[in-house]
């Protein structure tokens, strides 16, 4: 039968998708109100004030919220300061229980974390994301690195891990690392000619994205998650940990999983090649069609060196804080004669939700302190494990398990760590292990937050990732398992050395 006498096959129509109905869609929404009314009607434990009951009522709304992502971030943070304005405005004052908090002191209660340094530092973060980003300078930065690597599966492995290392000091904020990655890793598959479902190309992304989460906590700028441990520990001992502290302390974590990382990966996804010929080709022809270094890239990378030059001396050299030499540097961004990006630009390129969440987090966390709510979960918690005259080391690997397992329900750890670190901090002061560093501590916890290895929804650039259909999300469970495990037993053998001979733990 000639190609034109054959009969045609009628595709098979498409079924439309069901609808969700109404509950279906917002089931997150109404547990979330349900448990609030819940908490709220339960008699106010002893020793507990009337504003610290409802805060609690309110951390409850906000963590189911943010677990079964009912709503969008910022839509959740805006309901929690409305929340906080009503509930905490018409209860007695912890201070004066005689006479109402008013709904205008609760409101300025709710936003009290947008005047935190911390915001200015994410802010100002995400512009500097939004001008890598704008102007390619992640991409080249990328793709250099990657072109002297060679062919080899192995040390395209290798390289892809420094990519995520240096772009982590250049791009203080992992989702746009992530994004600004995942093309590159992409194009490097193609140019191997593999299978993109294949073991190589799995393999390949998920240490694109695992890389990011390990480095998150290697660099105290890497993710919004660590500004809001800083801003606990600055509003609650009028004391901040600096860019070298942070990275003293947590660089040879950094380091040490991504060792791990790179035989973890290689031994549990082998890659079904071990070169080939043209995939360093493929890198040097996306790098030549970058073409030569745009001035706005030149002034862009001397502007972020001079940065992490004042990131890295801060306090040895200079006394200005991480928030003000970044928020200087954002500003000469924008100056006339420099211009690498004007303001119509940078606009739509900023998760202006981020912002939000990560201020009204703020102001919850502050909020479960000042009303004494934190305090009375952590006695119940120092109780119930056993910790009150436990070593510092017990504490950490106690706090460290219970955090890891918490955030299973977490897609955010911005979030995670808005909920947990005021708990961290007051558990932290409520036991009596002499000579507890407690600033040390909450800073080696906060490392623990970032640990988003095991589910693919425990983080938003894990979602980037998976967007790539590059890998099964089993893969990403049951790799994530094992770095989970080898990160935990490297936060108790540094908790029991190297952070040990620093005094932090």
């Amino acid at each position: 039968m000639s190609i034109a006498a054959q009969p045609t096959v009628q595709p098979a129509a498409k079924t439309a998708p069901k609808e969700k109905g109404w509950f279906a869609s917002n089931w997150g929404l109404l547990a979330a109100i349900a448990v609030l009314i819940i908490i709220l009607m339960l008699p106010t434990p002893a020793g507990l004030p009337v504003a610290g009951h409802r805060m609690l009522a309110i951390l409850a709304f906000a963590v189911i919220l943010w677990m079964t992502e009912a709503v969008d971030y910022a839509v959740s943070a805006i309901l929690i300061a409305a929340l906080m304005a009503f509930l905490l405005g018409l209860a007695p004052s912890v201070a004066d229980p005689k006479v109402l908090l008013g709904t205008s002191r609760a409101l300025t209660m709710a936003f009290g974390g947008f005047a935190n340094t911390a915001l200015v530092l994410v802010a100002a973060a995400l512009f500097l994301a939004a001008a890598m980003t704008a102007t390619g300078l992640d991409k080249r930065i990328a793709l250099n690195i990657l072109s002297r690597v060679g062919v080899e599966t192995r040390n395209v492995v290798i390289g892809t891990i420094l990519v995520g290392f240096v772009i982590a000091f250049m791009v203080p904020s992992t989702t746009a690392r992530v994004a600004c990655l995942v093309p590159i890793t992409l194009g490097i598959i193609a140019a191997f000619g593999v299978d993109k479902r294949g073991a190589f190309a799995s393999m390949l992304m998920i240490v694109t994205v695992q890389t990011a989460s390990i480095w998150n906590v290697g660099i105290k700028t890497a993710a919004a998650q660590n500004m809001v441990a800083i801003g606990f520990i600055e509003k609650t001992f009028n004391r901040t940990i600096t860019w070298g502290e942070w990275l003293i302390a947590a660089a040879p974590f950094g380091v040490l999983m991504s060792i791990a990382l790179y035989f973890v990966m290689t031994r549990m996804m082998p890659p079904e090649v071990k070169q080939v010929p043209g995939g360093l080709e493929g890198v040097r022809k996306s790098l030549a069609e970058l073409g030569p270094m745009k001035a706005s890239e030149k002034k862009l990378l001397a502007l972020s060196l001079i940065l992490i030059g004042f990131w890295a001396t801060e306090g040895i050299l200079h006394k200005f804080d991480t928030s003000t030499t970044t928020i200087t540097a954002v500003a000469l961004m924008f100056m006339p004669g420099i211009g690498i990006m004007t303001w119509k630009e940078a606009q739509p390129k900023i998760p202006w939700g981020t912002v939000i969440l990560f201020g009204i987090g703020i102001s919850l966390g502050t909020a479960l302190l000042q009303t004494q709510a934190a305090t009375w979960l952590a006695n119940i918690v120092v109780t119930e494990f056993g910790l009150k005259n436990a070593t510092a080391l017990f504490i950490l690997g106690t706090m460290s398990l219970f955090l890891v397992v918490i955030h299973l329900g977490f897609a955010s750890a911005t979030a995670l760590a808005s909920a947990m670190i005021p708990i961290v901090i007051a558990v932290l002061k409520s036991v009596a292990t002499p000579g507890i560093n407690i600033i040390g501590m909450t800073m080696v916890l906060q490392f623990v937050v970032s640990f988003g290895f095991i589910l693919v929804v425990n983080a938003p650039q894990n979602m980037v990732a998976y967007g790539t259909d590059t890998f099964h999300a089993r893969d990403f469970v049951r790799t994530g398992l094992v770095l989970t495990v080898i990160a935990l037993v490297l936060v108790m053998v540094l908790g029991a050395t190297y952070w040990h001979w620093l005094g932090y733990v």
